[in-house]
């Protein structure tokens, strides 16, 4: 039996940050980066919270690839200012920070108060990049820096109640972040559309995400400005994230966060990177025979217009296609194009097998995988 849930209301379209104006609460804890305070995008909110006579207290300490040190500084305060609220606002990092302090805010009431009488604060989440789709998504990936790894959280208590999907956040979203954030909504996309727990429902959300990147994506880039193709990347992000929250991932994700964790790569960079090893690998043509997962990547093919007359060619076309789109957007084709030097990538090889292994994401992947298989994925994606 498969499940499909959708608990968040969205709320999109230009100037939807405006729903703010009906939230009827008293204290709003807001967690974000300290670049959303310079780009003046806080004060859009504060504005609203101020004028509705909402007290509201700002945690802007989130880094890039959160660690568990910066969620507990914020779950600190968070307990402190006691809010009924939370506001994430930014990009992935910022959101799935929250999620963090909010599960383990959760956690602590669950130690403290009868369960029954427990009230989880209102979770706003609003995305300031098109890409990881957090803003519906039960996952958080938090960094353990002392041990250097990324360990994806999944819970019902983490997805936002609302998300406000307004694209006017985007437009200052730097050429490069809005490639690899793109990318980033393709990967999930094409994951949960071949995962193990894909259905009719995840892939209605899969296929439209998957269209809108190919059909925006390259227009956003070239011109951040163009509000058309903001939108409509900002929408593939939320689809794609509801696809992959009900379906699941792969072993792209279990390799990327291992590769981020170890060599600080961008996460939808390390994506774009592993995407059509995976899909060689997950398809079964890189050992020259057809899997049945196979025809899944052809039917991507089918919806894009690719060629695709036989499930082969079809599996060819796609990762073609995707290395066209990544060469478009000066994104490398290896992880050696990354300046990782070759005996440091070989060192650190075993480890990050070990972690894909164990990552989350691995049971939802389309293809029973070992450790050896990892192993050659990894050798492709540095160029050898």
């Amino acid at each position: 039996m498969k499940k499909f849930k959708l608990n968040t209301e969205i709320y999109y379209e230009i100037n939807s940050i405006e729903k703010l104006k009906d939230i009827k609460r008293k204290r709003a804890y807001i967690v974000t980066d300290e670049l959303m305070v310079e780009l003046g995008n806080i004060a859009k909110i504060t504005y609203i919270l101020d004028d509705n006579n909402i007290d509201w207290c700002l945690f802007d300490k989130v880094v890039p690839d959160p660690t568990v040190d910066v969620i507990k500084k914020g779950l600190h305060e968070m307990i402190d200012f006691k809010p009924d609220t939370i506001i994430a606002i930014g990009g992935g990092s910022s959101i799935d920070t929250a999620k963090g302090i909010l599960y383990f805010y959760m956690k602590i009431l669950e130690k403290l108060i009868d369960k029954n009488s427990i009230k989880k604060p209102l979770f706003i989440a609003i995305p300031t990049t098109s890409g990881t789709g957090s803003e519906v998504t039960s996952y958080s990936v938090i960094t353990d820096g002392e041990n250097n790894v990324k360990i994806p959280i999944i819970s019902d208590d983490m997805v936002p109640d609302i998300a406000i999907i307004d694209c006017n956040f985007t437009k200052t979203v730097p050429p490069s972040v809005t490639a690899d954030t793109g990318l980033d909504v393709l990967t999930h996309a094409i994951e949960a559309y071949v995962a193990r727990g894909s259905s009719g429902y995840t892939d209605i959300y899969a296929e439209k995400a998957i269209k809108h990147v190919f059909s925006y994506l390259l227009k956003a880039y070239s011109d951040g400005n163009n509000i058309e193709a903001r939108e409509k990347m900002h929408d593939a992000s939320c689809m794609a994230g509801i696809a992959f929250t009900n379906a699941g991932l792969g072993i792209n994700h279990s390799l990327a966060h291992a590769l981020g964790a170890k060599f600080h790569i961008p996460h939808g960079k390390a994506n774009a990177i592993l995407l059509p090893y995976i899909i060689e690998y997950n398809s079964g043509i890189s050992e020259d025979r057809e899997l049945g997962i196979a025809r899944r990547y052809c039917e991507i093919s089918k919806l894009l217009g690719f060629p695709s007359s036989t499930t082969n060619e079809g599996v060819l076309s796609l990762i073609e296609g995707i290395k066209i789109l990544k060469e478009k957007m000066d994104v490398p084709n290896t992880l050696s194009e990354m300046g990782i030097k070759e005996d440091e990538f070989r060192q650190a090889i075993d480890e990050i097998v070990e972690k894909a292994m164990n990552d989350a994401c691995t049971s939802s992947n389309p293809r029973d995988v070992k450790e050896e298989d990892l192993k050659v994925i990894l050798n492709k994606a540095y160029g050898n």
